[in-house]
């Protein structure tokens, strides 16, 4: 019995020590033998302009490349390569971070240490991602369809109008003027949310003439390819998925840069500067593919693509300002950013999962053509794989 209550008396120095210097950490915030406020803000301002330059070259390259003639199997393999850089974001750094925040010391045991809500959250993201993505869908559906049938209306009364819900935005489409032809009493196959029209005796086609004048009065630009594609609705697809993502890595965009902005030791901010701008790189890369699919006009891509590329040197700079007064270890800091790093894990979780990997590798394209899904699922883990590493450094 001696010999335990003299290692206790050992000890228990040493643990007053952690614990007191744990709580003042808590309390104050950073206390980091390599702080330095000088060299600090240096990095800082460093950091603002490598995160700024990677992000608005990473979102760029997929806006120029569409501009410039392209290899489809490239194309193809690119995407892959950027759903699997979204789903490493979502998982290894957004859910984890949001699972170190809750589980940090400085947070009280009830309630944040009494059930999982970092996974709870992403859940919740997740779900509300799927209503915002049928809600904003049918919202373009119906505004598109109304500006189709002014079109019909237009064109005169002996056009008659298909108004099925079944179609392509439950789109009105003309029957009999040429514009829309039935072979042999065709049908119109809807696959998941993208619907195809196919080429065969038992397909409907849409004259081409008749489809352009009928597009430029509606202001639609319809595209296809080789299987047919109607192209209306995938179009509202890349536009509502290209929106969504856009919304999920801004919201832990901001997180990271407030959170590099707040440090003041310049052994943290060093590794974090390279890293964060390679990991901006990469998101700015895929969102930039999701951006140059939704086909929007060159204001709104730009708008798109700056706003992007600020959002992490804002956070930096606002995280800068805050720094003397912001205790990151504070319920309401860790709090915050759990919350936020688990929403936008559950968002670009969902995106990766839904509207990028499974609307490309579920697709006839890829199931038919074996040399297309080995370049896509090698880019697929390529990405997943390369940034799920940069969670070593950041």
């Amino acid at each position: 019995m001696s010999l335990l209550q003299d290692f206790w008396q050992f000890l228990r120095p040493l643990s007053s020590g952690l614990t007191e210097s744990f709580t003042t950490s808590c309390d104050s915030g950073e206390s980091d033998p390599c702080r330095d406020d000088a060299a600090a803000l240096t990095l800082k301002f460093a950091a603002m302009a490598s995160i700024l330059v990677a992000g608005a070259a990473g979102v760029s390259i997929p806006l120029v490349g569409t501009l410039l003639p392209s290899n489809v199997g490239l194309m193809r393999g690119a995407k892959a390569f950027a759903a699997g850089v979204i789903l490493a974001t979502g998982f290894v750094h957004m859910l984890s971070g949001g699972s170190n925040a809750f589980s940090n010391l400085c947070l009280p045991e009830f309630p944040w240490k009494m059930f999982p809500f970092p996974g709870f959250f992403a859940m919740v993201a997740a779900l509300l991602t799927l209503l915002a993505d049928f809600m904003i869908t049918g919202y373009y559906e119906r505004k598109q369809e109304k500006m189709m049938n002014q079109s019909v209306e237009s064109l005169g009364p002996s056009r008659s109008v298909i108004s099925d819900p079944g179609l392509p935005f439950g789109s009105g489409l003309l029957l009999e003027s040429g514009f829309l032809r039935e072979e042999d009493g065709g049908a119109l196959h809807i696959v998941g949310m993208h619907a195809h029209a196919e080429h065969h005796r038992h397909s409907l086609s849409m004259d081409p003439e008749g489809f352009e004048a009928l597009a430029k009065r509606s202001g639609v630009s319809g595209h296809g390819h080789g299987h047919g594609d109607v192209g209306l609705d995938s179009g509202v697809r890349h536009v509502v998925v290209s929106q969504i993502l856009e919304m999920g890595i801004v919201s832990h965009s901001i997180i990271i840069g407030i959170s590099l902005g707040v440090s003041h030791s310049p052994c943290t901010i060093r590794p974090l500067l390279l890293a964060l701008s390679f990991h901006q790189f990469f998101e700015g890369f895929a969102l930039g593919g999701c951006i140059a699919e939704a086909r929007l006009t060159p204001r709104g891509s730009a708008m798109m693509a700056l706003f992007f590329a600020v959002t992490t040197p804002i956070g930096v700079a606002v995280g800068t300002a805050i720094a003397s007064s912001y205790n990151s270890y504070s319920v309401a800091a860790l709090v915050s950013e759990g919350v936020l790093d688990s929403l936008s894990a559950g968002i670009l979780v969902y995106m990766a999962l839904v509207d990028l990997i499974a609307a490309d590798f579920l697709s006839k394209k890829m199931s038919v053509d074996f040399k297309v899904q080995v370049v896509s699922y090698c880019f697929l883990f390529l990405g997943a794989g390369m940034m799920s590493a940069l969670a070593i450094w950041a």
